[in-house]
């Protein structure tokens, strides 16, 4: 088995793990990802919930929401971009400009809810929605977590469909050709908002 075909298959059984805490109504799916289960590279967007913490400082422990303009606000200092950025980024931002007030400043900051980086599979699936979890996905893992294909799907003409700047782009996905580890290229990362289509 090739390494790239491993790589895929490690990464659907991730899926597998991290959605066991998932909970269904009215087939739609959701879930709460705590701090441990995001991805370190996770970019944050609007909906999540962060907790923000200074050190022996109960006042500046916090959960912040951030707002669908990008921002949170935290005392002493107002807004901070939060989307499109990584924890780390955001944590050093926030010791950075508390250390005009607190010299030192031991911050920490993890995401205690993902509410921001949905993906969608609709069609031919076992469990079609909308899905929201914390880490990045691929179309396997997405296909995966809809419950798998069902027997009357057109494995080979699925498409990705994709907003880009208000264009709506289809990328095609071959999923027979997957199967047979073939061009493992096209299982491509999802981004907020994508919808796979099964027909």
């Amino acid at each position: 088995m090739s390494g790239s075909v491993r790589g895929a298959m490690s990464r659907t059984l991730l899926a597998i793990v991290i959605v066991s805490g998932l909970f269904m109504l009215g087939g739609e799916v959701t879930t709460t990802a705590v701090a441990s289960e995001v991805d370190p590279e996770y970019r944050v967007g609007a909906e999540d919930v962060l907790l923000i913490s200074v050190w022996k400082d109960e006042q500046l422990t916090r959960e912040v929401v951030v707002r669908p303009d990008g921002m949170f606000s935290f005392p002493l200092i107002g807004d901070v971009q939060a989307v499109d950025r990584t924890v780390d980024q955001i944590r050093t931002d926030l010791v950075q400009r508390l250390t005009k007030y607190i010299p030192n400043a031991n911050v920490s900051a993890a995401v205690t809810k993902v509410a921001s980086y949905k993906v969608y599979v609709v069609g031919r699936v076992n469990k079609p929605g909308e899905y929201v979890i914390g880490h990045y996905a691929d179309v396997l893992q997405a296909l995966s977590l809809a419950g798998g294909l069902t027997p009357f799907a057109a494995e080979n003409d699925i498409k990705v469909m994709r907003r880009v700047r208000g264009e709506q782009h289809a990328i095609p996905f071959r999923y027979g050709d997957m199967r047979k580890g073939r061009a493992l290229e096209q299982n491509i990362l999802l981004q907020r908002g994508d919808v796979v289509m099964v027909p």
